[in-house]
């Protein structure tokens, strides 16, 4: 397995290779000569592209993680999310030879095992591709994993697991982290979808959640001729969620449809705890009636209690306005830093929840938060850990399409009214009136207690017998370094007085040692100038033109993004910031730079 590695680890590098090289040139990073250079929209678009053919070009797991990267604009420029979409529908099939050894090897042949067989795929995947069939009188759509794709994904994984150290020394810390919880994501997903076995069980799962919705379709499976690497199901027919002018014309309404489709993820997340991960358009289909019909339950995961409840929380604090109520929750699922400047993400958030209901977005504002971010010295403290990774994928995903389908359609306002019916909002303030009566008590408690304690306070005041205890934090070293300084100064001083007298009384050589003593304090000193310790990484990860575009009037048109995500893609400033260009990007924080 390492040796196929190793040669896959060269192939890789070969392939990106003009990329990379690219990278270092607009940054100037380890060459000699010129200087950075502007990167535009129309390179960024055109390097998209080669990335993009390049991931085609190596195959089913380089094209399953092109899939995961173009829903995470945390990792790559909007340019490059909106070229790597195209890769969920347009992944080339597999050859009918390929998929037939599979069946054969579980089955026996093809005619023994189906009625009939149609051997042109109807759907095309990373892993299998899927296939129409009829199995005892009935339509059937028949999923075959790729022969030999197992082993091919084991030696790319550890080509990715081998590469991610290489790309973090070109990155920040915040970067550093979401690249970090997406390799984490990509393992366990492109694992989890190989099993056919373990989609099979998901799938039930999930159709059985909604046994009574007569909205909601979801194909039986055919456990006679299901296995780990075939999957079949009853063939379900629809036309393409984002078809709007088909859906036009079978008289579908588009925005009680968006509404219906939001709903279903909301049951899913945060009522069943089991979800259906991979809601782009392909995996999605509507009959004439409006029924939403759904495929591929290969990526599909599960939420605990414990998040359910803080993404109640946070849905809830933005019905309220509530923007502590937002940043507690982020922080407490993970996704924001303690540490985080409240004020700021507070105003972030704000402009996001606007763009998110699709409101103007007032430019001076846009301007004001952007200048604030910009002049705030802190790490940007938005990242995305592993055990969201997929709820956020759903979130993003499933609000393009519904964009898509009505173009003024209201997320927060739907996800509100569903959260009120289920009665989470009721439980949400009797939840705060009972943490409210308990801080009462504690007060009364606190009221009882304090006066004593004061007394016996002012009484020490009046004897002098109060010892104060400080504690100095230096994070960064200062009055370590502080010291060093003042240490070299004296020891210089010491030496060029003692060079001075040695010259004027003695012989040379003392003189000389005198000297070169003096000399090597005294490049200490100088160091410890040039080397002055950074207050901190200042990265804010912000970009103007995700703030400043409201949805469907220009820059990312929505692409399945949310209004937070926007706001946390690659880069301050994509016209200008070289660093907007590469898949790892960093901001230098060295003096020279600042």
């Amino acid at each position: 397995m390492n040796v196929r590695a190793y040669g896959r680890f060269f192939v890789v590098l070969r392939q990106f290779l003009p990329l990379i090289l690219a990278y270092l040139r607009d940054r100037r990073r380890f060459l000699v000569f010129g200087g950075q250079r502007r990167v535009t929209g129309e390179m960024r678009t055109e390097r998209a592209r080669i990335l993009l053919d390049s991931l085609l070009t190596l195959g089913p797991t380089f094209i399953k993680l092109g899939q995961i990267l173009s829903t995470r604009p945390d990792v790559l420029p909007g340019e490059y999310v909106a070229e790597l979409t195209k890769l969920q529908d347009e992944v080339p099939p597999a050859e009918w030879a390929e998929a037939r050894r599979v069946i054969e090897a579980e089955f026996g042949s093809t005619e023994a095992a189906f009625d009939s067989f149609d051997t042109d795929a109807i759907s095309g995947a990373s892993l299998g591709q899927v296939y129409r069939a009829e199995f005892e009188g009935e339509a059937v759509a028949v999923k075959v994993r790729r022969p030999g794709i197992v082993d091919l994904v084991e030696a790319d994984l550890k080509v990715v697991k081998w590469s991610l150290p290489l790309v973090i020394r070109f990155i920040g810390e915040a970067r550093s982290f979401s690249l970090e919880t997406l390799a984490e994501e990509f393992d366990k997903t492109i694992h989890q979808e190989l099993d056919y076995a373990r989609e099979a069980r998901m799938l039930e799962e999930i159709k059985g959640n909604f046994a009574d919705n007569d909205e909601v379709r979801i194909p039986e499976v055919v456990g006679e001729r299901s296995t780990s690497r075939v999957l079949t199901m009853e063939y379900v027919s629809g036309t393409k969620v984002t078809a709007v002018d088909e859906l036009d014309a079978m008289g579908v309404d588009r925005t009680a449809l968006a509404e219906r489709l939001e709903r279903v993820y909301l049951q899913m997340i945060v009522d069943d705890g089991v979800f259906h991960a991979d809601p782009h358009p392909g995996n999605l289909a509507v009959k004439p009636d409006g029924t939403l019909v759904f495929y591929d339950f290969g990526m599909s995961g599960r939420v605990d209690p414990y998040i359910q409840g803080k993404i109640i929380e946070f849905y809830m604090g933005i019905a309220n306005q509530d923007i502590d109520a937002i940043l507690d929750a982020l922080v407490e699922m993970g996704t924001l830093s303690p540490e985080a400047d409240r004020e700021t993400m507070g105003n972030v958030m704000e402009l996001a929840i606007q763009d998110v209901r699709g409101e103007e977005v007032e430019q001076y504002r846009v301007q004001e938060v952007v200048s604030q971010v910009e002049d705030t010295i802190y790490e940007f403290p938005l990242r995305l850990p592993a055990n969201l990774a997929l709820v956020l994928r759903v979130a993003t995903v499933v609000e393009g399409v519904c964009v898509t389908l009505s173009p003024n359609f209201d997320f927060i306002s739907v996800a509100t009214d569903y959260l009120v019916e289920q009665g989470y909002r009721e439980e949400g303030i009797r939840q705060f009136l009972e943490g409210r009566s308990e801080e009462v008590q504690d007060l009364a408690r606190a009221a009882v207690r304090t006066p004593p304690k004061m007394e016996r306070l002012l009484d020490r005041l009046d004897r002098e017998d109060i010892v104060l205890h400080t504690d100095i934090e230096d994070t960064d070293n200062l009055l370590d370094t502080l010291a060093n300084r003042l240490i070299f100064g004296v020891l210089l001083a010491v030496g060029v007085l003692s060079t001075t007298l040695l010259y004027a009384t003695t012989d040379l050589l003392a003189t000389g040692v005198a000297a070169a003593f003096s000399l090597v304090v005294a490049f200490y000193l100088v160091r410890s100038f040039r080397e002055s310790t950074p207050v901190a990484d200042t990265a804010p990860e912000f970009t103007r033109q995700g703030l400043s575009q409201p949805p469907g009037r220009g820059g990312n048109e929505r692409n399945g993004q949310s209004g937070i995500e926007a706001m946390a893609r690659t880069g301050s400033d994509t016209e200008n910031d070289p660093d907007a260009e590469s898949i790892a990007i960093e901001r230098e924080s060295d003096d020279s730079e600042r």
